[in-house]
């Protein structure tokens, strides 16, 4: 993942994610690691949206 695909979808993971809560990639490890923190997460939603959109994701325990 490049900051380009990361431009692409903020907007859709900004909507996505309350107000209250926050996302970010870890783009200098080599599983571009995807966090977030809300108070009420919706991780099948998420992992839809990332798979729409050509990535794969998954939630790590």
């Amino acid at each position: 993942m490049n900051m380009e695909e990361v431009g692409r979808l903020s907007p859709f993971l900004n909507r996505l994610i309350n107000k209250n809560g926050r996302w970010n990639f870890d783009l200098e490890d080599c599983d571009n690691i995807f966090r977030v923190e809300t108070e009420s997460p919706d991780v099948l939603t998420i992992a839809q949206l990332f798979q729409n959109q050509g990535f794969w994701c998954e939630e790590l325990h």
